[in-house]
């Protein structure tokens, strides 16, 4: 294993496996080409990342993405790179926003998930679905994981912190976001971030990866003293890496 300590070394993540980002081309409010989706996944290789499952939004009214538009964005992208001589496999999943849309896509069985059936959700940004208990319980009851991905980022937990528990227990796993450790989105989501962190709440890491901006970010963040101490607390529990 690296050492991410080493100040010989361009420092690197200690985990190769990133399940949250948004670099198929087109489709969503990420990556908006297939030359910059290239670009972004050379620079999460650099950052130690070998495996990239992609999830992009399906949401109503903005990003109505279904399986088909799904793939045809990343065949166009794997494409590219296997002819760019890159010999990264691409996969993806898609990140779930709860909404109607995606109970349409759960009562139809299109849902697209990760290995072992873990399935990305995300809340509206304004409120928490009001049933969202009996729907991770009724998630479970079908055979998937229900992944809440940066819980962080909802400020209705921030100031309801025994939220978070009451969910995690529930069986909703969490995913926090790389770029909320870096501080990107601000000092709320950071923090939340890192209590998260503290409470031992915290089973995957994203990097969220939408644009260069957010690489610059990640890349600052990589040489900071707040990297190591994350990178420490997280390398032993995080199962990014397990995902099969």
């Amino acid at each position: 294993m690296f050492n991410f300590f080493s100040k010989k070394e361009t420092p690197r993540l200690w985990f190769s496996t990133d399940i949250h980002c948004h670099v198929l081309p087109g489709i969503d409010d990420g990556s908006a080409s297939v030359e910059e989706s290239m670009q972004l996944i050379e620079r999460m290789q650099s950052w130690g990342i070998s495996r990239i499952f992609a999830s992009p939004h399906v949401t109503r009214t903005t990003f109505e993405n279904t399986p088909e538009t799904i793939a045809a964005a990343r065949e166009a992208l794997q494409g590219a790179l296997d002819a760019a001589g890159n010999t990264l496999v691409l996969s993806n999943s898609a990140e779930y926003r709860l909404d109607d849309l995606f109970d349409e896509h759960r009562s139809r069985g299109t849902l697209l998930t990760l290995p072992g059936n873990r399935l990305l959700i995300e809340n509206s940004f304004m409120q928490e679905r009001m049933d969202i208990e009996q729907l991770i319980f009724d998630l479970q009851m079908a055979g998937y994981v229900p992944i809440l991905v940066h819980p962080e980022r909802y400020h209705y937990y921030r100031t309801a912190p025994k939220r978070y528990r009451t969910l995690h227990d529930a069986g909703a796993r969490f995913q926090i976001n790389l770029l909320s450790l870096a501080g990107h989105y601000g000092k709320d989501e950071k923090r939340s971030a890192e209590l998260l962190i503290e409470q031992g709440l915290v089973d995957y890491v994203g990097t969220d990866l939408h644009h260069a901006p957010h690489a610059d970010s990640i890349e600052a963040y990589l040489g900071s003293r707040d990297f190591r101490h994350h990178a420490a607390a997280l390398q032993n529990t995080i199962k990014n890496d397990a995902i099969r």
